[in-house]
């Protein structure tokens, strides 16, 4: 491949693509490498159309935040000048190995959880004839990103950071998965364990390094970034606009339209350590939490109606939107505090994905 210009450009310098038309132009592309082109021994054409498969239903369908940040990202930190078409094309491979690495926590968060839907659609383990053989698939998935990291960045100087970083985010988001578990098992009620110091930590290590450090941290190391005190000044920025994803995500879960949002919300039923439970847990009334420990964590609509009623004698969705301007707010001091090097646009850009959704 030439090392054309950034993706392509007309005489008036704009570019032929949109950085969302690549990016899905490339998903077919990839499929095909890894389904197809990867592995040529025929004993194992039942596996990769199966792998094929696991790939086409299970990584397309969202929002694509976290791997068009990459590109994003990475068009704020270098000139246009040095946006080569290779370097482009990389940006957005790593974007799509983002993509797949969400997918692979979702697989398998999805068989713990019991979800029903995702993305509009039934979870891959609901699937007629998948069940539990979605575990094996989730694993594809993630053996999937360093099989393109391999053959596409292993020549560039940044490679060893790319492995790096997404393995120890693996590690954190499996560990904040950890803590989530631990925090919300089915079957056994206990309130004390809703703390706001727990709810943080999962929400940190579980969303926010994987879905808000993860894309601007690779992004910096394909610009050649590698200085530490940069990358923890990116951090103290992205886990807060993690946290505060994660907050949406949970008043969305409660007052969310599954039309919009593409899944039916559940953490009522699923005794989670969510936003809405641990502020609740702050602002109620011994009669209110006798009623909160009674019908909280219980498949039972009856009892799922009763909290969201409780919510609502809270005030929660008031709760709710002074807490995102607040937050908003201490972003923009972080931007201000942290980003003295860094392109404040890469932080604003994030922000304005997310502050004000509906889905």
């Amino acid at each position: 491949m030439g090392d054309g210009v950034c993706n392509g450009t007309r005489g008036d310098g704009k570019p032929l693509r949109s950085d969302p038309q690549l990016f899905e132009a490339q998903f077919d592309e990839l499929v095909t490498e890894l389904a197809e082109k990867d592995l040529a021994d025929p004993a194992l054409a039942d596996a990769l159309s199966r792998f094929r498969e696991v790939l086409v239903y299970n990584s397309p369908g969202g929002k694509r935040n976290r791997g068009l940040s990459v590109i994003a990202s990475l068009r704020d930190l270098l000139p246009p000048g040095e946006l080569t078409q290779d370097t482009v094309r990389r940006a957005l491979l790593v974007g799509w190995c983002i993509e797949l690495l969400q997918a692979f926590f979702l697989v398998a968060d999805d068989i713990m959880d019991g979800s029903v839907t995702r993305r509009g659609q039934p979870c891959w383990y609901k699937k007629d004839g998948i069940g539990l053989d979605a575990i094996n698939d989730s694993f594809l998935l993630e053996a999937a990103i360093y099989r393109l990291l391999r053959r596409h960045c292993r020549d560039q100087p940044y490679y060893v950071h790319l492995l790096e970083l997404f393995t120890e985010t693996s590690f954190q988001t499996e560990l904040g998965q950890a803590l989530d578990l631990m925090t919300s098992t089915s079957g056994q009620i206990d309130l004390n364990r809703f703390t706001l110091e727990r709810y943080k930590a999962i929400v940190k290590y579980k969303t926010a390094f994987y879905s808000f450090y993860l894309p601007v941290a690779a992004a910096m190391y394909i610009a050649g970034i590698e200085s530490e005190e940069e990358h923890n000044n990116a951090k103290h920025i992205l886990l807060e606009m993690g946290e505060f994803f994660q907050i949406q995500d949970d008043f969305l879960d409660c007052y969310g339209d599954p039309a919009v949002t593409g899944k039916i919300g559940t953490d009522i039923q699923d005794n989670k350590c969510s936003w809405l439970v641990v502020t609740a847990l702050e602002n109620i009334t011994p009669e209110q939490r006798a009623e909160l420990q009674e019908c909280y964590g219980r498949h039972d609509d009856a009892c799922v109606e009763k909290v969201k009623k409780l919510y609502n004698n809270l005030q929660m969705p008031t709760l709710y939107h002074k807490y995102e301007e607040d937050s908003y707010q201490r972003l923009q001091k972080l931007i201000s505090c942290h980003a003295k090097n860094l392109p404040h646009s890469i932080f604003l850009n994030f922000a304005e994905k997310i502050y004000k959704r509906n889905k």
